[in-house]
């Protein structure tokens, strides 16, 4: 199989798998219990923090974990709600944020706030004068991914953090960090809120986590219960999980450089390649060097997702959540009809090689040869 859909999830790798299985076989403890074996694993749980936040750049102590990004996504953005509820109910956004956010704006709206969503330009732009442009005095909220996940586009947000101090000091900033986690510190981004995803990295599903930074004081609870994660998050811990993140990180710490210059290079190939065929057209900025959307123009991206994963090629119609549904990402981007049916994502992870990209290739110039164009 030539697996070329990282950004919809990634391959857990054997250390990983191990870490998780040795706390789930020997190391079982509850966190809360007092005796030592369940002591033990609370002192556990804080170095797997640790190692986490090591690869975030931020205090172990400021960082929570959640059950997947969808749930950080969510806590940020009402904790900010909360936090400034007496400032204003105005939330500025993107119209191209992960749906996580989106439908959550729209709870919000149920509940008597105003969103702003700002359209990108054609190629999936967003600059930080437009969004600060959107901030008045009552907003309490700005949120603003960091990597898009279908396009690949990076946004300025360490550039928007820097200027609301001058715009709205008390307006505070999330950004879902989801598919940029090897690719920013916290410490210098400027985020109140940041969330990220374990199984973007290589470490399992079911496992997140959310950094909120100095200025949320006193942030409101997500689950009230029995007061693990600070009282902030109660709920047993999932420690098997907790283990697979850290070892996760701990593994793309270590080769951070070398992973981002693969990546770039290998987007560098992919782009040479693609864009050779006939009626293929890059879509969005691709700054990001791990996701690359292209669209075979003419050609409906679902039939092209399944001819190739008929020959064991994995490529996205965009984002796995969307579940063929229409992309509202590519929407706001108000390409051409032929161009915007046509697009598909790929991207790639530390063990993706240029063989794999040729093979892929190959695949879609067959299907541009012997496929008629529907559009």
């Amino acid at each position: 199989m030539i697996y070329l859909d990282h950004a919809a999830t990634t391959p857990v790798p054997r250390a990983v798998a191990d870490a998780m299985y040795a706390v789930l076989t020997e190391q079982y403890g509850n966190p809360s219990s007092q005796y030592p074996f369940g002591a033990g694993m609370k002192k556990q749980a804080e170095l797997w923090r640790a190692a986490v936040a090591a690869l975030m750049d931020c205090p172990a102590d400021r960082l929570f974990f959640t059950s997947c990004g969808t749930e950080g996504d969510n806590w940020a953005l009402r904790a900010a709600a909360w936090q400034n509820r007496h400032v204003g109910r105005h939330i500025v956004t993107t119209a191209v944020e992960h749906s996580a956010v989106l439908e959550c704006c729209k709870w919000l709206e149920r509940d008597g706030y105003e969103v702003t969503y700002l359209a990108p330009d054609q190629d999936g732009t967003i600059t930080a004068a437009q969004v600060l442009e959107a901030v008045r005095p009552d907003t309490a909220a700005v949120s603003v991914m960091l990597v898009n996940n279908e396009l690949g586009t990076v946004y300025p947000v360490a550039e928007i953090a820097k200027g609301l101090t001058a715009r709205n000091p008390k307006t505070l900033l999330h950004t879902d960090a989801v598919q940029g986690l090897t690719a920013f510190s916290a410490r210098t981004l400027g985020a109140d809120f940041v969330t990220v995803s374990a199984h973007k990295i290589g470490g399992p599903k079911g496992i997140g986590a959310l950094y909120i930074g100095p200025r949320v004081k006193n942030p409101r609870p997500l689950l009230p219960g029995g007061g693990q994660e600070r009282g902030l998050r109660s709920g047993t811990e999932a420690t098997a999980q907790m283990a697979g993140f850290a070892r996760a990180a701990e593994l793309r710490l270590e080769r951070l450089d070398r992973d981002r210059e693969h990546l770039a290079a290998l987007q560098a190939y992919a782009r040479e390649k693609l864009l050779a065929i006939p009626d293929m057209v890059p879509v969005g900025a691709g700054t990001a060097p791990h996701i690359l959307s292209v669209s075979l123009a003419g050609w409906p991206a679902g039939n092209i997702v399944t001819d190739l994963g008929g020959q064991d090629i994995c490529v996205s119609a965009g984002s796995a959540c969307h579940q063929g549904k229409p992309s509202h990402v590519v929407a706001a981007l108000k390409l051409p009809k032929r161009v915007a049916a046509g697009v598909i994502r790929l991207s790639f992870g530390p063990g993706t090689t240029e063989a794999e990209i040729d093979a892929c290739a190959e695949a879609l110039r067959r299907h541009h040869d012997t496929r008629m164009p529907m559009l």
